[in-house]
């Protein structure tokens, strides 16, 4: 069994936040996410959209800030482990242990969850099987990546029309495609994408890839109308994705609906077991990335003093660490 002294659960600004305070106060720490980069739902969902309330920052890509958090963490090496879940808690001799996906446990001294929403799946692409990882994409960490490609944006919320704003200036040809006439996205950011030259179908589908294996081209249907075949090598299925707490909710967790109720020390019902960011609720509760921050670090100071009772709540200031 590894052993580590604080393992956060969840990669979002929350979580890597926490691996940074963890570290700070001399803490070991693992870094478990469900999907394959850090970011939580900055990443997934808008990594290109300008956050305009993190406290030191006018404005800030939510890519940035993500790759900020990380460099910030990175001098205390914390053990990320990406694309698997924390399925099963329980605990030996008092220490809680992480049962992961694949059969690995993880000993820890104390456990933060960072969960956000919960572990995100994307809502998948009915004709996209078979191409997975041959040009169908649910987000696009490097936009850069696809330069001078012909991009097929399928959905009609926030995401999809980001990527279309930031494709716009790299792709070959960007196309979005929405089995509605009325969109979900901002309406400002709806106007900025219409006043581009990039083609915009409305109230039709994607009903047929074309390729072996490796994305060549996209049928679409227009309701009521034929179907016409358009070069494409790479889909962006930005269909959204559906959030879920999965085992979490088999730990014995106090819930409140979909979040963790915790004090004001962070602490959950359970020994040793402390949560913070947008998955935890308590009176006053207001969701946003600032006060995730601020209930990071409180959860790690009381994980700390949880772990070794000697050790002092406040940590000192980070200016005198030298």
């Amino acid at each position: 069994m590894r052993e580590v002294d604080v393992a956060v659960i969840g990669a979002g600004p929350a979580g890597l936040f926490a691996a940074y305070y963890a570290g700070f106060r001399g803490l070991s720490v693992a870094v478990i996410d469900a999907l394959p980069e850090p970011g939580g739902q900055v990443t997934a969902m808008y990594p290109e959209k300008l956050i305009l309330d993190v406290a030191g920052f006018p404005s800030i890509k939510g890519r940035d800030l993500v790759a900020n958090l990380v460099a910030q963490a990175a001098p205390f090496a914390p053990r990320y482990l990406l694309g698997t879940r924390a399925e099963k808690l329980s605990y030996s001799d008092g220490n809680p242990v992480l049962g992961l996906a694949g059969g690995e446990q993880l000993r820890c001294g104390a456990v933060v969850v960072t969960g956000g929403l919960g572990s995100f799946t994307p809502r998948p692409l009915p004709v996209a099987e078979g191409f997975v990882g041959g040009g169908i994409v649910y987000f696009v960490p490097q936009p850069a990546e696809l330069a001078d490609r012909d991009v097929l944006i399928v959905g009609g919320g926030d995401s999809a029309f980001d990527w279309a704003l930031t494709l716009h200036p790299l792709a070959r040809s960007v196309t979005l495609v929405h089995r509605r006439e009325k969109f979900r996205a901002h309406a400002a950011t709806v106007a900025r994408v219409l006043a581009l030259p990039i083609r915009v179908v409305v109230n039709a589908e994607v009903t047929r890839l074309h390729g072996d294996g490796l994305v060549s081209g996209a049928e679409i249907t227009v309701r009521g109308g034929a179907a016409e075949t358009l070069p494409v090598d790479t889909v962006v299925a930005a269909l959204g994705f559906t959030a879920d707490l999965g085992p979490l909710t088999e730990w014995g967790l106090r819930l409140d609906r979909r979040h963790i109720v915790v004090d004001s020390t962070m602490a959950t019902n359970l020994p040793r077991v402390f949560a913070a960011g947008d998955i935890t609720e308590y009176p006053g509760k207001v969701r946003l990335i600032a006060t995730g921050f601020g209930e990071a670090a409180t959860a790690v100071n009381n994980a700390a003093v949880a772990i070794d009772p000697a050790a002092h709540l406040f940590p000192g200031h980070s200016s005198d660490a030298g």
